[in-house]
């Protein structure tokens, strides 16, 4: 049974995320607080292995309760409430950059008390699977240093289910887990690799929940003068996705932009696909440019991973580079097979350096992965294989 603690300041969505969690029979709502204060002696009481934060409340806000929840809870998973808003946007990457593990999205025009019911359910529920189905100790030390668990970010509305075990240890629908590995069991190992020959044209990233804190490690360490350009899937949602790729640009190095459609692709600039729009290349001459649609979500995503892999396996083939980063679900493996059948190298995030390795966990159960590296390592590789240009050598795994 996952315990739960609501934290938000009305009565209102109180009551309604605790009606949307009490259809789960394995999630039981072991207490509310009106505000910050309160919740931290409820968390200290209780020992809830999950708590759902509303960012905005009076005498100890979302923001200040999620950065002294973190001082003293290394682990413990907190979810946060947004709205979809430029203000809850903002406050949202706040709340995650300061640790908290997810967010999603307070329901908004919608019809009725059951549907507002109806949306919570279906963002959290999820997540909270995810988050918590390989529990560990809220009270025990980050994996790495300097690495908060759970500072992920995934895109509230359109996420895919989760891909861990309940808390019994049977598993959930398109569970993935290490190679002799059972049910939270020690992380797998990082794979290492040899080299292999082969040039880097473009750099393709897909990742969901703890991307963004991910996402941002990797492109800060990157240098302006990255030979290649960088195309990206982080599923979030509108708003957000701008605002995100505008703080990232702020810190980085390179050019980081919010991709529309008709762009030139060009050296050392990273496109982060816009929420509720699929991002694709294609080559228009001598160029490639970024193209944007509506079609249907898929891995219950718009923008999905799989259709920007796509894409890059279409128009740039085995001169690709993908990575796949922390995430829910399955969302980029198949885009990943059709990847690795063009010759393009694949890397994954490790299941230890990740929030919930669901997408990297998919790629490299499915042996598509060529590596399978830590947070930490993936920038120092992603450089190395682009320094040289064509040519310049890549990694394969030795079995």
């Amino acid at each position: 049974m996952i315990s739960v603690l609501v934290v938000d300041d009305s009565v209102v969505v109180r009551r309604l995320i605790t009606d949307a969690l009490g259809d789960d029979p394995e999630i039981r709502v072991v207490g509310t607080a009106p505000n910050g204060k309160v919740a931290l002696a409820k968390i200290e009481q209780l020992h809830p292995d999950l708590v759902t934060l509303d960012i905005e409340m009076p005498i100890m806000d979302g923001l200040q309760t999620m950065r002294a929840i973190r001082q003293q809870y290394a682990r413990l998973p907190v979810i946060m409430f947004s709205t979809l808003t430029a203000a809850g946007a903002t406050a949202t990457l706040d709340a995650l950059s300061a640790g908290a593990s997810d967010y999603v999205t307070k329901p908004a025009n919608v019809g009725s008390v059951a549907e507002s019911i109806r949306s919570v359910r279906e963002q959290i529920i999820p997540r909270i699977h995810a988050l918590c189905g390989g529990r560990r100790s809220a009270l025990a030390p980050p994996t790495r240093p300097g690495l908060a668990p759970g500072r992920p970010l995934a895109g509230a509305g359109n996420l895919p289910p989760p891909s861990l075990t309940r808390p019994g240890g049977s598993p959930l629908p398109g569970v993935v887990r290490p190679p002799n590995v059972p049910p939270g069991g020690p992380a797998a190992a990082p794979v290492r690799a040899t080299p292999r020959t082969g040039a880097v044209e473009v750099v393709a990233v897909g990742c969901s929940t703890g991307g963004p804190d991910a996402l941002t490690a990797v492109v800060r360490a990157l240098p302006a003068s990255l030979p290649v350009p960088v195309v990206v899937v982080q599923h979030m949602p509108p708003v957000f996705t701008k605002m995100f790729a505008d703080r990232l640009d702020r810190t980085a190095a390179l050019t980081v932009v919010e991709a529309t459609g008709d762009m030139v692709v060009r050296p050392g600039t990273v496109y982060i696909a816009p929420g509720d729009f699929h991002l694709e290349v294609h080559r228009r001459g001598t160029e490639v440019v970024t193209k944007l649609n509506t079609g249907p979500p898929e891995n219950f995503c718009r923008p999905a991973v799989d259709v920007l892999f796509r894409s890059v396996a279409r128009t740039y083939g085995g001169a690709t580079l993908a990575i796949v980063l922390t995430g829910m679900g399955q969302d980029g493996k198949r885009g990943a097979e059709q990847l690795r059948s063009a010759g393009a190298e694949i890397v994954a995030q490790d299941e230890a350096t990740s929030v919930v390795w669901g997408m990297p966990g998919a790629v490299t159960q499915a042996g598509l992965a060529h590596a399978v590296l830590p947070l930490g390592e993936i920038a120092n590789h992603l450089i190395s294989r682009t320094a040289g240009g064509r040519g310049a050598k890549s990694m394969e795994v030795t079995r």
